[in-house]
């Protein structure tokens, strides 16, 4: 199944099932109220993801060349969410050894390490190291 129309109309029923799960469907219900949050992944520039994102609670954006179009998108989603939406999450991935920021001024509220499919012990202790205190 490749048409991307299908997917993504396979995804929002997915999605909306699971919410309805969430609302009662399921026993014992989640502790997080109103429920577990929902991230929404898109490839930048593509906007139909960014609209589907907004309706849930956070992005999780693929391929954002740069901090500028992380605070594009961070304005696209004030405008699409009501004012009394709640909390939206961007999340923001950097290579090893970048600076979170500029992305967390951009509106990142996450800001993640991206590493290869196999990255070196070496790298991610090193990047671990240097993370926040706590």
């Amino acid at each position: 199944m490749a048409d991307p129309r299908e997917r993504a109309r396979l995804l929002d029923d997915g999605l909306r099932l699971l919410s309805e799960y969430w609302n009662g469907g399921l026993e014992p219900p989640p502790v997080q109220t109103p429920r577990i949050p929902i991230w929404v992944a898109g490839r930048w520039p593509s906007r139909r993801p960014v609209r589907r994102a907004a309706r849930w609670d956070g992005m999780f954006p693929i391929e954002l060349p740069d901090p500028n179009a992380l605070t594009t998108l961070a304005a696209e989603v004030r405008e699409l969410r009501p004012d009394d939406a709640g909390e939206f999450d961007l999340v923001a991935e950097i290579p090893p050894g970048g600076d979170p920021s500029p992305w967390s001024a951009a509106g990142a509220t996450w800001v993640l390490t991206s590493f290869d499919s196999q990255p070196h012990e070496e790298q991610v202790r090193a990047v671990i190291d240097s993370g926040p205190r706590a």
